[in-house]
């Protein structure tokens, strides 16, 4: 029997190996040791008589029989996915998630998100990463990321997306600064208070940015950070008007610490979206994915 020879752990090691480009990398992810991802590849090229991969110091590469051969690993491993689904014993999935998302999401439903990913498959290990949206889209590429729930404009392709709706920009200050801002209130009327939005990068920031420029307004006035959580404190310290995403401030409006102020600008809702390669993913990856728009709409 061919299983007497082959089995599914040295073709994890391969896929593996194959995908994050390193032996130790690879032991990382599948919880194990360097020297025993080693021996399945090496078991793996004895049993074949042939070499699937060139190791060098610097650098792993697949010989052509080594990625013919990956290419039916990968369809091996789905299948028994499949028949783990088939017995319906999701409890099986033992691996490890690695999902990046940005700071709006881990200050609103990451935690809901995270208890249904458990509940579904509760052997799973989620190795989570926080960062800025162009940052996770670069992790993603290089394949550091399975999932990465983040924000358009998209730098780089994914085959495999699930929209997670659009969620609008709000300005917010401290109800004694509110009460100043009466009846139509423009960008220009902000001014005289310092105005905090998010890093410098972000399409926020950019678009705010190109609306004063051309209505011949200072931007002198505006206070980036990279840090959203920092921007609700300050902006419930009195520190100045801020432009926020209006999820993130909903419990602060609740509370009256702070008053959304109608102004009649915003820049574009930030449009979400959970992103991975839909070629190369597991089965519960895709499901973790869309599993993702469920949580977004708590």
């Amino acid at each position: 029997m061919i299983g007497n020879v082959l089995n599914i752990k040295q073709l994890e090691a391969l896929v593996w190996v194959a995908e994050l480009g390193s032996f130790r990398k690879a032991a990382h992810h599948l919880g194990t040791t360097q020297p025993n991802i080693s021996s399945r590849i090496s078991g793996l090229e004895k049993t074949l008589g042939v070499v699937v991969m060139q190791r060098d110091a610097g650098s792993i590469q697949l010989t052509d029989k080594g990625r013919e051969i990956l290419a039916v690993a990968h369809k091996l491993l789905r299948n028994a996915e499949e028949i783990v689904q088939i017995c319906d014993r999701p409890d099986l999935v033992a691996d490890r998630l690695r999902l990046g998302v940005t700071e709006l999401v881990a200050c609103t439903w990451l935690h809901a998100y995270l208890r249904a990913i458990k509940a579904a498959y509760p052997s799973l290990n989620v190795e989570l990463t926080v960062d800025l949206s162009r940052n996770l889209d670069s992790e993603l590429r290089s394949n550091r990321l399975d999932i990465a729930i983040q924000t358009a404009p998209f730098a780089s392709a994914a085959s495999g997306v699930i929209e997670l709706g659009t969620f609008p920009y709000i300005w917010v200050a401290t109800p004694q600064i509110a009460s100043a801002l009466v009846g139509p209130v423009t960008v220009a009327d902000l001014l005289p208070h310092t105005v905090l939005t998010h890093a410098r990068h972000t399409q926020a920031y950019g678009e705010l940015v190109e609306y004063a420029v051309a209505k011949s307004l200072p931007v002198s006035r505006f206070v980036s950070s990279s840090s959203l959580a920092s921007c609700v404190q300050m902006a419930a310290d009195g520190m100045g008007v801020t432009l926020l995403p209006k999820a993130l401030v909903e419990k602060e409006i609740a509370e009256h610490r702070l008053i959304e102020v109608d102004v009649s600008w915003t820049p574009t809702p930030l449009r979400f979206a959970a992103r991975y390669q839909s070629e190369r993913a597991a089965l519960y990856l895709t499901h973790c994915a869309q599993m993702a728009a469920d949580a977004a709409k708590t």
